[in-house]
C-alpha cells in the first residue's frame, strides 16, 4: 500500500523569507534583552560593592588587645586548626559560626550588606555597646558619573561612563588680624564703573546697534538658504533670553518679530508629520534626507519659539520676576503685547502648519482679557481667521475652544468673544452646497454599457472625452465638497449649541444681543425641528419688556429669517411680531437710536417685501404711512433709507397709490395712535409728509420725495437716477451716513459776487434830499462860527416847551 500523501502545502519562498526575517528579528531582540539584563545585573553588583566600600571607609576599626600568648596556648590553637571539621560536634560547629558572625568588619566579606552588629544581646553593657560602634573617618566627596554613548561590538552593547570633574572652590585667604578690619575675599567682584546719563545712552545705543546687526545677519542668512542654515534659528532664538540689562527688552522684542517674519517666509505650505520607525530605518536619497533634517529642525525650533512666546505671556499674567531675569516688572506688559501680536500673526498666516491648535488655545482666553489692547488684537485675529478660512478646519477648532471658554466661565465673557462668530463663512458655502445638491451628478458609462450602445470609434472618442472631463474636475475641485459640508455642519452645531445654552440659562446676560444677532444671521441654517420652540422663546423675550430696543429688533429679525427660509412650510402667523415692530417704530430718532435704523430696514425687507404674498394691503399701507411720518424725525441717511423702502413697497403693492390721493376711501378715520396696523384705517389718509420733505436741506431727500409724489415711476421725468434706483435701502443708508462728519454729497461753495457800490445820483428817490446833498457837496468853504452850545440850548428850550404843552 502506497504511503499517504501529506495535504500540507510546501511553503513558498516569499513566506519562508518572511518567517526567516521574523526569526532573525526575534533573535536580535532576545540578544539585546539578554545583554541589557546582564548589564543591569553588573550595575547592581557594582553598586553593592561601592556601598560596602563606602561603609568600610566611614567606620574605624576597634583597637585589638595585644598580649603575649603562652607556649601552651599556642600549641592548643595549632592543634585545633589541624583538626578536621568533620570530627567536630554539631554544637561546637554552631558556636563557631555564631562567633564568626560577631567578628569585626575586617574578617567579614565586604560584598555583604548585613550590618556588623546584627544580633546583640540585651544584657550587654551600655559602655561596651558604645565602644563597639566604629569611629567616623573623614569622608571624601562621592564622585558623580556621566553616562556616555555606548560602544557596540560583537559581544553586544558596552555602556561607557566617566567621572564628572569636580572644580574645587578657591579657598578664602585671611589677612593678619593686626588692623582689625576682618578678612577680605581674594576673588571679590570688581565694582562697575559709574557712568553719567549721557554715557549710558551712548553705551546703550552702541550695544543695540551691535545686536541689530547680528539679528539682521542671522535673518538674511536663514532666508537666503533655509535648508543649509536651519541651525542658525537656534542661535537667533537664544537671543530671546538677552541678559544685558541696557538692551534686554528691545532686543527681545526685535528677535520675536524677526523670528515671526522668518517663520512666515520659510514654513512650507503643508503640515509636517513625524516619521515612523520604518521610514527612519529605510535608506533614502541624499536630497530626501536633507529635506527630512530641514523639516525636523524647523518643527522643533518653531515649537521652542511658541513655548517662549507662551512663557512671556504667562510671566506677565503672574507678574513674578525671575531671579536670573534682568527685565523689570514694568517691561513685562510691553513684551507680552509683542508676543501676543506675533501669535496673532502666526494664527492668521499659518493655519495649515503644525501647532496651530496650540496657538488657538493660547489666543482664545486672551479675547476675554482685561487689557483692552490685547483683547482687541486677539479678537481681530480670530475675525480674520474666520473670514479667510475657506475649508473650515481652522474655524472648527476655534469654535470648539470658544464654546468651551464660554461654558467654563459660566457665560461671563465679553460680548466681543461671541461677535467674532458672526464672521464665519458658513453661509456662502452652504448656498453653493445647496445648488450643487440640486443639480444632477454626472455619471460615466461602464464598459458593458459602452460596448452595448456605442460602436468602436464612438467608444474611443468617449474614452478620451471622459478622461478629459475627469482632469477638468480634478483641476476645478480645490477642496472636497463633502469634507467642507461635514466641517461646516459640525461648526454650526457647536455655534447653535452655545446660542441655545445662553437663551436657556442666561437670558439676562450681556451676551444676549450677540446671540440674537448670530441667530438672525444663521437662522436659515437651523434645523426645522427647533423652529416652534425657538419662536416661542423669542416671543416671550419680546413681550417680557426686559430687552432693549435693539435686542427686540434682533428677536424680530431672527423670527422672520426662520420663517422666510425652511419655515415656509410651517403654518405660523407672526402677527405679534408685526404689531410689535409697528408699535415701536416711532422710538427711533436723530440721536443714538439712529444706528438701529439699519436693523429696521433689514426687518422691513424680510417682513413685507419677501413675504408679500402673506401680507395684506391694509398692513402695507399702515407701514408706509408710519415710515413716512418717521422720516421727519431722523437723520438724512435714515430718511433716504426709509424713502427707498417706501419706493419698493409702492412697487410691490400697487394699490398703495391711494395714499397719494386726497379723497378718502371707505368709512372711518385714520387712527395714528392705534398700535394695530390692520385696524388703523390707513386708506383714509395721505402722505402729506412728502411735501415737507421736498423742502429738506439734503438734495437726495428732495429727489426721493419728488419721485414718490408723482407715484414712483420707473421711467419718465419723475424717475430716479440709475445709481439711486439700483441700490438697496441699506446701501443708501451706509452711503449717506454722516459718521465721519462729512456731508454726502458735498456742500457747494457760495458763488463770489462783487459788492454793489453806493452811487450818488439817480439812485436817491427823494428829490429834496438830493438837492440838499448837492448843495453841501458844492460848498467850498466851511463856516467857522460854529457854536454847538447855543444850538444845544435852543434845542433844550424847545423840548421843555413841548413837554409843558
Amino acid at each position: 500500500m502506497a504511503p499517504r500523501k501529506s495535504k500540507k502545502k510546501a511553503p513558498s519562498f516569499r513566506k519562508l523569507l518572511k518567517t526567516s526575517n521574523i526569526k532573525i528579528e526575534n533573535k536580535l531582540k532576545n540578544r539585546q534583552f539578554k545583554q541589557q539584563s546582564i548589564a543591569k545585573k553588573h550595575r547592581k553588583e557594582q553598586k553593592k560593592l561601592k556601598q560596602a566600600l563606602n561603609n568600610a571607609a566611614t567606620r574605624t576599626p576597634l583597637p585589638l588587645e595585644r598580649y603575649k600568648k603562652r607556649h601552651e596556648e599556642e600549641e592548643e590553637e595549632e592543634f585545633e586548626e589541624t583538626l578536621p571539621v568533620d570530627m567536630m560536634e554539631d554544637d561546637d560547629l554552631e558556636q563557631m559560626k555564631a562567633m564568626a558572625q560577631k567578628a569585626s568588619f575586617l574578617t567579614r566579606d565586604l560584598s555583604s550588606s548585613e550590618p556588623v552588629h546584627a544580633r546583640k544581646r540585651k544584657q550587654e553593657n551600655v559602655m561596651d555597646k558604645y565602644e563597639k560602634v566604629p569611629r567616623l573617618m573623614q569622608k571624601e566627596q562621592e564622585k558623580e558619573l556621566i553616562h556616555l554613548l555606548p560602544i557596540k561590538d560583537k559581544t553586544g552593547i558596552i555602556p561607557q561612563t566617566m567621572e564628572k570633574p569636580v572644580v574645587k572652590k578657591a579657598e578664602k585667604e585671611n589677612e593678619d588680624e593686626g588692623d582689625g578690619d576682618g578678612a577680605e575675599e581674594v576673588n571679590a567682584p570688581k565694582p562697575l564703573p559709574l557712568l553719567t546719563t549721557q554715557e549710558l545712552v551712548v553705551l546703550r545705543r552702541k550695544r543695540l546697534e551691535e545686536r541689530k546687526v547680528c539679528i539682521a545677519a542671522l535673518g538674511s542668512s536663514i532666508l537666503s538658504d533655509p535648508s543649509a542654515n536651519i541651525k542658525k534659528l537656534k542661535e537667533l532664538r537664544s537671543m530671546l533670553v538677552e541678559l544685558d540689562p541696557y538692551v534686554a527688552v528691545t532686543v527681545r522684542k526685535l528677535v520675536m518679530v524677526s523670528l515671526m517674519e522668518i517663520f512666515k517666509d520659510i514654513v512650507p505650505s503643508y503640515r509636517i508629520r513625524p516619521l515612523t520607525e520604518a521610514e527612519k530605518s529605510t535608506k533614502v536619497k541624499k536630497e530626501t534626507q536633507q529635506l527630512r533634517e530641514f523639516e525636523e529642525g524647523l518643527v522643533s525650533q518653531y515649537k521652542f519659539y511658541l513655548e517662549n512666546l507662551e512663557q512671556t505671556v504667562k510671566d506677565w499674567k503672574q507678574m513674578k520676576k525671575k531671579k536670573s531675569d534682568v527685565v523689570s516688572l514694568k517691561s513685562y506688559k510691553g513684551l507680552a503685547e509683542v508676543a501676543v501680536k506675533c501669535l496673532c500673526e502666526l494664527l492668521v498666516a499659518l493655519p495649515h502648519f503644525n501647532f496651530h491648535n496650540n496657538i488657538i488655545v493660547m489666543i482664545v482666553p486672551l479675547m476675554n482679557h482685561d487689557c483692552k489692547k490685547i483683547s482687541e488684537m486677539s479678537c481681530e485675529a480670530v475675525r480674520k481667521l474666520f473670514k479667510q478660512d475657506k475649508v473650515g478646519q481652522a474655524s472648527l477648532g476655534m469654535v470648539k475652544v470658544i464654546s468651551g471658554l464660554v461654558k467654563s466661565r459660566n457665560y461671563e465673557v465679553k460680548p466681543e468673544v461671541l461677535k467674532a462668530l458672526l464672521c464665519l463663512r458658513v453661509k456662502e458655502v452652504e448656498v453653493k452646497k445647496d445648488a450643487d445638491d440640486i443639480a444632477p451628478k454626472k455619471r460615466f458609462m461602464n464598459f458593458k454599457e459602452k460596448r452595448k450602445h456605442l460602436s468602436r470609434m464612438q467608444r474611443k472618442w468617449k474614452k478620451a472625452e471622459e478622461k478629459l472631463e475627469k482632469e477638468l474636475l480634478e483641476a476645478e475641485a480645490t477642496e472636497c465638497k463633502e469634507k467642507k459640508l461635514k466641517l461646516h455642519t459640525e461648526t454650526l452645531n457647536i455655534v447653535f449649541l452655545t446660542y441655545f445654552r445662553i437663551l436657556k440659562k442666561a437670558q439676562k446676560s450681556i451676551l444676549l444681543p450677540c446671540v440674537l444677532e448670530g441667530l438672525a444671521k444663521f437662522a436659515h441654517l437651523i434645523n426645522v425641528e427647533f423652529f416652534d420652540d425657538l419662536l416661542i422663546v423669542l416671543h416671550k423675550l419680546v413681550e417680557s419688556g426686559d430687552l432693549s430696543y435693539r435686542e427686540s429688533l434682533h428677536c424680530i429679525q431672527t423670527a422672520f429669517h426662520v420663517l422666510s427660509g425652511q419655515g415656509d412650510v410651517l403654518n405660523i402667523d407672526p402677527l405679534k411680531f408685526y404689531t410689535h415692530l409697528y408699535k415701536t417704530l416711532l422710538r427711533l430718532h436723530a440721536g443714538t437710536a439712529n444706528d438701529d435704523m439699519i436693523i429696521v430696514l433689514q426687518c422691513l425687507d424680510v417682513m413685507l417685501t419677501k413675504r408679500r404674498k402673506q401680507v395684506s394691503v391694509q398692513r402695507a399701507l399702515a407701514f408706509i404711512k408710519r415710515l413716512t411720518t418717521l422720516s421727519l424725525q431722523v437723520l438724512p441717511n435714515s430718511t433716504v433709507g426709509i424713502l427707498a423702502t417706501n419706493r419698493v413697497l409702492m412697487h410691490t403693492f400697487p394699490k398703495s397709490d391711494i395714499l397719494l390721493d386726497n379723497e378718502s376711501q371707505g368709512s372711518g378715520i385714520y387712527l395714528p395712535e392705534l398700535d394695530e396696523p390692520e385696524y388703523c384705517n390707513p386708506q383714509n389718509t395721505s402722505l402729506w409728509e412728502l411735501h415737507t420733505l421736498q423742502r429738506h436741506y439734503h438734495p437726495i431727500v428732495r429727489k426721493f420725495a419728488a419721485h414718490l409724489i408723482v407715484g414712483a415711476p420707473s421711467e419718465g421725468s419723475g424717475a430716479l437716477n440709475v445709481d439711486l434706483s439700483r441700490k438697496s435701502a441699506t446701501d443708501l443708508f451706509e452711503d449717506y451716513s454722516i459718521k465721519g462728519m462729512t456731508f454726502n454729497p458735498p456742500v457747494a461753495t457760495p458763488s463770489s459776487k462783487k459788492k454793489e457800490k453806493f452811487t450818488i445820483g439817480d439812485a436817491l428817490l427823494d428829490s429834496d434830499l438830493k438837492k440838499q446833498i448837492d448843495s453841501h457837496l458844492e460848498a467850498t468853504s466851511i463856516p467857522s462860527d460854529l457854536n454847538f452850545a447855543a444850538h444845544f440850548r435852543k434845542v433844550a428850550r424847545f423840548g421843555t416847551m413841548v413837554f409843558n404843552t
